[in-house]
């Protein structure tokens, strides 16, 4: 008898208090669990659609951290030089 893997739990957290680190974690396994192929239907769309609103929250959290840091540059960007 095959047992399929235990689901996915997201995160208890509401998606606003979530940390970039957390979120991005979740997002992760979200994509380890997906990769893996061996979720029941149901489940592998509701991991998928948990995945899309985490990404969307990730990518906003870098777009506020980008503005943040040109408001303090003073709207010039720099390269890090190559180590």
């Amino acid at each position: 008898m095959t047992t399929l893997p235990q689901p996915v739990q997201p995160a208890p957290d509401s998606l606003d208090q979530l940390t970039y680190e957390q979120a991005f974690a979740e997002l992760e396994s979200i994509v380890a669990a997906l990769e893996s192929n061996d979720r029941p239907l149901e489940e592998a769309l509701t991991l998928y659609q948990r995945g899309q609103i985490l990404a969307r929250r990730c990518a906003a959290m870098l777009d506020q951290a980008e503005l943040k840091v040109q408001q303090l540059s003073g709207d010039r960007l720099e390269d890090f030089p190559q180590q």
